[in-house]
């Protein structure tokens, strides 16, 4: 079945360019200055395996009319009733604006499933925009970045829930996890060529599955095979060998690197196989990396074990060299096998369940709260300019990877250490080693979209205006600048006057004995005129 998606939102937010994206081609005009798209433009797409029919829409503006912004008002509304699911589109770098609400009001009267997105969620100031979009009332947001690509697997499940929906083979059930039982387990074996990575994966299969040989860079495609371990399907997917950017020449090389990314962004859990002889060089590090800011699980393979004459301490040394060189990913699995032998190859699959299961976890609100008073006595937040830093609550937003947000007062000066250590302590406390954490820090948790009563005070629109100040009839307005004056009747000190000193003082002699008189000189004692 083919899903018709309406991309929806106000003007500069990048619906054309999430348009192009998913159309896999530049049809729509892109560029800075809003208001670009006024005509409803259609075309066909798709993301993975899922077909789509795209219609892009007018920057909608809050005007009822006979404008021309009306009448794309109107172009985008007939998008809405036209489409099957409607993508709302948020700017995170700007956060959620007052023109943003408006329209959610509008899609929520709207028999249409919404799927919120934070466009533009890249980096760190986009993430944390983008958790503001929490208060519109459609639950947690996508965050997205249409121009880099990010975030695209998360769509890409979103979507497959709709289109199991509509076609009948997706069952809502009260428990999630019986849904999460059937669905296969995405795993993308990578690793630099000639890792031994399709060796692998046949050793796993039992057969022959794929080509492997001494050679270098046999594997071009990204191979995706199914199979079923212990009653749980599992999806593998082989992928072509990743080198350094400066070394990848030839334009098919670049389109097997292009696929092995795009393998990883729709992966759930990720196997990055090494050589034992040069395991964690430089390739590998920007791998893992990689992953990590993908937000996937990541599992160390240590391929090629039967050839290590000391295996305790190797392991033991690439073990340090990962907790120093990748401290974001502490605690991450390692596995040392040889994929030709089959040694050490019946660690690998329990490994791989456990981090899908760290991945996946929640962790309840009451748990994290009564964490947060542990982690704060052991480690006070620091006083940034003299003033200290109260984290007051937490939650958790969403999982996959689990993401949480923590409110406290100034929220803004909680330095990137002190983050780092409750990341970590989280990560310690709960059980969740190498698995990616978002932690986002906010000030306040906003008002509730649905609640109309809400005596809370909403501090995410714009700043307070200063109204202008209020002129009486045939008064003059006075100057911006001018000393604003004292009300008539307020008490004046009264003045006083000094004179100015016009003559000079004679100085008068002293009657002392032994003063000095006129001439400056002390007269002697006991002499005088006779």
């Amino acid at each position: 079945m083919t899903l018709k998606i309406a991309i929806v939102g106000r003007p500069n937010v990048g619906k054309s360019t999430l348009f192009n994206r998913l159309a896999g081609k530049k049809l729509a005009i892109v560029d800075d200055q809003p208001g670009v798209t006024r005509d409803r433009r259609y075309a066909t797409g798709n993301i993975g395996d899922i077909d789509l029919d795209l219609i892009d829409t007018a920057g909608f503006e809050d005007v009822a009319d006979t404008s021309l912004e009306s009448r794309m008002r109107i172009q985008t509304e007939k998008a809405i009733e036209e489409a099957d699911v409607a993508l709302f589109v948020v700017d995170a770098r700007e956060g959620v604006v007052p023109l943003d609400r408006i329209f959610a009001d509008i899609l929520r009267h709207k028999e249409k499933p919404v799927l919120l997105i934070a466009n533009k969620a890249e980096g760190h100031a986009g993430f944390a925009g983008a958790e503001e979009a929490h208060v519109l009332g459609f639950g947690a947001p996508l965050h997205l970045s249409a121009e880099h690509g990010e975030g695209i697997s998360d769509l890409y499940e979103a979507l497959e829930k709709y289109r199991q929906l509509f076609e009948g083979d997706y069952i809502v059930d009260e428990e999630e996890d019986e849904d999460e039982d059937t669905k296969p387990i995405r795993i993308a074996i990578i690793g630099r060529p000639n890792a031994g990575k399709s060796t692998l994966i046949n050793r796993l299969l039992g057969e022959d599955r794929l080509l492997t040989g001494p050679e270098a860079g046999i594997t071009r495609d990204s191979i995706s095979v199914d199979w079923e371990y212990e009653g749980r399907k599992i999806r593998l997917v082989d992928t072509a060998g990743l080198r350094r950017k400066a070394r990848v020449q030839e334009k098919l090389e670049k389109l097997s690197t292009a696929d092995t990314i795009r393998a990883i962004t729709f992966a759930e859990v990720v196997v990055l196989v090494m050589d034992q002889e040069n395991a964690f060089e430089t390739q590998d590090l920007q791998i893992a990396d990689l992953v990590e800011r993908e937000g996937r699980a990541l599992i160390y393979v240590i391929s090629k074990w039967d050839t290590t004459e000391e295996p305790q301490a190797r392991l033991s040394e690439l073990s340090e060299v990962a907790e120093r060189m990748l401290p974001q990913l502490r605690g991450a699995p390692f596995v040392a096998l040889s994929a030709l032998n089959g040694r050490g190859l019946d660690r690998l699959m329990p490994a791989i369940l456990k981090a899908y299961r760290n991945w996946s976890a929640k962790v309840k609100t009451r748990d994290l709260n009564d964490w947060l008073k542990l982690a704060i006595q052991r480690h006070p937040p620091p006083a940034v300019d003299g003033k200290r830093i109260k984290p007051k609550y937490m939650a958790q937003t969403k999982g996959r990877p689990p993401t949480f947000v923590l409110f406290a007062s100034r929220a803004y000066a909680m330095p990137a250490h002190y983050q780092r250590y409750m990341i970590n302590s989280l990560r310690e406390s709960f059980d969740m080693p190498g698995v990616p954490i978002r932690l986002t820090v906010k000030a306040n948790a906003g008002i509730n979209p649905f609640d109309e009563n809400a005596g809370g005070k909403d501090t995410s629109g714009p700043p307070r205006v200063r109204s202008k100040p209020k002129v009486k009839p045939g008064e003059k307005p006075a100057h911006p600048n001018r000393v604003k004056q004292k009300p008539k009747g307020t008490p004046v000190a009264p003045k006083v006057t000094v004179k100015a000193r016009t003559t000079r003082s004679k100085a008068v002699p002293s009657t002392k004995p032994g003063a000095a008189g006129p001439g400056g000189r002390a007269k002697p004692a006991g002499k005088g005129k006779r």
